[in-house]
């Protein structure tokens, strides 16, 4: 079932709201540091509610009790040939082989067979069959990216196979491709672990076929980490007091999924990095510049990120995922500057991200009726801020689309 629809532009709530007991101060949502006073922050996220193996044959039994001694050599059997030499013992025949009675058919000869008789010194030549090279890719092979996916498991699924990077049965089948997802996993759709069991599987998988399938933290693995963490551990917000699992309860957490949420999960959100570059693509998840704020590289910024979560101070924690909240630093006329600023210190030439809804960047949203026609209309990734970005949500959860698209990316 797709997500419920919004009117208009994302709420700006001003006032704080009281929420499982703790006060969550909401804002409006503002462009990245140094964009200027558009709008402010929020850390309303555009909620949208809810072979058969056979039985091996044991080895026989060793007989019990203690073994017949050996015979003495003076009690040996004389050799064959000798006059009291015993008769030689046939052994019994293999199970399920042929026998010979010894009387042959009539005319019967031992030459005169369909087969060929090979005799002494004769040679058989065999055909020489040349070793055949496996042909093996020079350098990585193409490159996908995938957008924001919040719990659409089977969306996802779709989107892969569409692009044949998995087969019908889910596994993948891109050889050496290379995968990443653009983060947020989780909240909102119907299964988010699910979502996160199959890209853990697909990196194995990947990984063995000579290619890689990698993700990047997105805003709701912040979450989602700080909701099993800290629960409802008093945060200062910056304007007010708020907790971890008020805020993802209000960004569309899932009951589901916190109940199907294991170490190994934790784990593994805890250790994705936060920006990465591909050739010359910068890939993050928000459209925001706050990255600068944790380091000069992206070493340095992702570096930053892992420390901070490993310490495990709700606060450092709650002003990451705040800060990486923020949105639409590439949208307005100083978007081509803020992207410019991020490609100087990081590399690459286009940013690509995910975070902000396609339709919200463009102004188009869905409405709550549910009509055909009313959903927004997104046919593929957005290259805006003079070409330097390129946004890959596809608004799933309003009735969009998940993306999944190789890159490079012509406008």
């Amino acid at each position: 079932m797709m997500g419920a629809r919004h009117h208009g532009s994302p709420p700006d709530l001003a006032a704080p709201r009281v929420y499982g007991g703790a006060t969550v101060v909401e804002g409006s949502m503002t462009q990245g540091a140094g964009q200027g006073p558009v709008r402010t922050e929020t850390l309303r996220d555009f909620r949208v509610p809810p072979y058969a193996q056979q039985t091996p044959v044991p080895p026989p039994e060793e007989p019990v009790g203690r073994p017949e001694p050996a015979v003495p050599l003076f009690q040996q059997q004389p050799p064959s040939g000798h006059p009291e030499a015993p008769a030689p013992l046939t052994p019994p025949p293999a199970p399920g082989a042929a026998t010979y009675s010894g009387d042959e058919p009539d005319g019967y000869t031992p030459t005169e067979r369909d087969l060929p008789v090979i005799q002494r010194g004769d040679t058989v030549k065999l055909p020489t069959v040349e070793p055949v090279a496996a042909e093996i890719p020079e350098g990585p092979g193409p490159l996908y990216v995938v957008g924001d996916v919040h719990g659409y498991l089977d969306e996802l699924l779709g989107a892969l196979r569409a692009q044949g990077l998995i087969d019908e049965s889910g596994n993948w089948a891109a050889g050496t491709a290379r995968l990443w997802f653009l983060g947020d996993f989780t909240d909102r759709g119907p299964d988010g672990i699910g979502v996160i069991d199959l890209v853990m599987r697909l990196s194995a998988e990947a990984a063995a076929a000579g290619g890689y399938c990698k993700a990047l933290m997105g805003n709701h693995e912040l979450l989602l980490i700080g909701a099993k963490r800290f629960a409802d551990t008093p945060v200062n917000s910056g304007a007010g007091t708020a907790t971890f699992q008020a805020a993802w309860l209000l960004n569309g957490g899932q009951k589901a999924d916190m109940d199907r949420l294991q170490d190994v999960h934790l784990q593994w959100m805890s250790r994705l990095d936060a920006i990465e570059q591909e050739d010359d693509h910068l890939l993050m998840h928000s459209d925001t510049t706050a990255y600068l704020e944790y380091g000069d590289s992206i070493e340095a910024v992702n570096d930053t990120v892992h420390a901070i979560l490993n310490r495990g101070d709700a606060d450092e924690c709650w002003d990451l995922f705040r800060k990486f909240t923020k949105r639409f630093a590439f949208r307005d006329e100083s978007g081509p500057q803020a992207a410019r600023e991020l490609l100087s210190a990081y590399g690459g030439q286009r940013v690509v991200h995910g975070h902000s809804p396609i339709p919200y960047l463009l102004g188009e949203v869905g409405t709550e009726d549910g009509e055909e026609d009313s959903r927004p209309v997104v046919e593929g990734p957005h290259v805006y801020a003079d070409g330097l970005a390129i946004a890959m949500d596809g608004g799933v959860t309003m009735a969009g689309k998940l993306l999944v698209q190789q890159l490079p990316l012509h406008d």
